[in-house]
């Protein structure tokens, strides 16, 4: 059986391995070289402890449950093109960075004790960040986690677990005065006001425990009179990057920068993870804006495809699309720009199946029938499939 390290020895560039659960087992000499950690430093942390880099514009990239390690679950590639990873020394080191994912067996999750190769490529010059590093970084799309210098707080294994939703809470307000009565009645909606404020005290201070043993100020939290509020300009949320960058993309669309927007719109899409508090599906305070970000998710997709499009990459074109009806099948926009491309991809065939799949869905999931620009397409493709069908068999009759 190969070994991980053996797998990265020989490599010319910058390499790390890790296993499925993102975990670094083996780290050659020109990581060393490049980045300062020797390997007994590392084996063992998880990778994004380790590399903890940002994208150009500062948003954070490495965190728990990345899309790089959502990537290697699926064995699928991962590929970076800039980005500025963390030195030992604290200096930022601007690299790119590609994998090598190694294969499942046989449809099972891995179980040896390596997923993924990382390659680390130096690039010649630095990537400043747009963006001051903030000190807190957390995340709202999928799985909620908290990030404090690059090192994941545990979270999930708080005793209190109302401290994990009064933090979530005020992140959902960052920035805005929440007043106590408001937060009471989240977390404790039948008692009593006296019989809250005792319990609120107790989560605040245990609350405040956790940030100050991760190195925090107190200050990350602020009181002001009866209102509790999380300090805004300490703080950086997926959440937010995600709709800057939506809206960077769209200014770049409106000014024909296609290269800006599809940096733009790809880095956004890496953010969305999964919805907004996925695991607070029932919660009624976060529901709307679980709704309206999943919305501008699909808008980022479908801005991407009709970029690709506008390139000539039907192709990944279509993969949007594809990756947008997994999350949306009733989307008809989607089943019509897939049928685009794949009759532009010389695939009638494909476009034709894609129109009745959408036909089926719709019926069965609605009771309604595709639009009137959905049946003029699927008539288009039909006709075109029919003209270039007796010019084959006129071809075959002829020989």
């Amino acid at each position: 059986m190969v070994q991980p390290k053996d797998l990265i020895e020989h490599a010319s560039d910058a390499a790390l391995v890790v296993d499925g659960q993102q975990k670094v087992v083996a780290w050659n000499a020109e990581a060393a070289a490049l980045l300062g950690h020797s390997a007994d430093n590392v084996i063992g942390l998880s990778c994004h402890e380790v590399l903890n880099a940002l994208l150009p514009d500062g948003t954070p990239l490495c965190a728990p449950a990345c899309n790089g390690s959502l990537c290697f679950g699926r064995c699928q590639p991962y590929s970076i093109p800039a980005c500025n990873a963390r030195h030992r020394d604290g200096r930022l080191v601007a690299v790119s960075i590609s994998t090598m994912v190694v294969p499942k067996q046989q449809g099972r999750a891995h179980k040896g004790p390596a997923a993924a190769v990382i390659f680390l490529h130096p690039l010649e010059s630095d990537i400043k960040p747009e963006e001051i590093e903030r000190p807190v970084q957390i995340f709202l799309f999928g799985h909620f986690g908290v990030s404090v210098g690059g090192s994941g707080l545990a979270v999930e294994h708080w005793q209190r677990k109302q401290a994990l939703t009064l933090l979530k809470y005020l992140t959902h307000n960052a920035g805005q005065a929440v007043h106590r009565e408001r937060v009471i009645e989240l977390l404790w909606p039948d008692s009593d006001e006296a019989q809250g404020r005792e319990r609120l005290k107790v989560i605040l201070y245990f609350l405040r425990h956790q940030l100050r043993d991760a190195g925090l100020a107190d200050d990350l939290i602020e009181t002001r009179g009866a209102t509790y509020v999380l300090n805004r300009d300490m703080v950086w949320i997926d959440c937010e990057a995600f709709e800057k960058l939506y809206q960077q993309g769209e200014d770049h669309t409106r000014a024909g920068r296609q290269d800006e927007a599809i940096q733009c719109f790809e880095a956004a899409q890496r953010l969305y993870r999964s919805d907004y508090l996925e695991e607070d599906l029932y919660a009624e305070w976060c529901a709307e804006e679980r709704e309206r970000l999943c919305e501008i998710y699909l808008d980022v997709l479908g801005r991407l495809a009709d970029v690709y499009a506008a390139r000539g990459s039907y192709a990944s074109a279509a993969q949007i699309c594809r990756s947008a009806l997994v999350r949306e099948p009733c989307r008809e926009q989607f089943h019509r720009s897939l049928m685009q491309y794949l009759f532009r991809l010389g695939r009638s065939d494909r476009a034709i199946a894609q129109y009745r799949r959408c036909e089926k869905i719709l019926a069965e999931e609605l009771g309604v029938g595709p639009s009137n620009d959905t049946r003029r397409l699927y008539e288009k493709i039909l006709q075109a499939t029919r003209v270039a069908a007796p010019e084959s068999s006129t071809g075959r009759n002829r020989t």
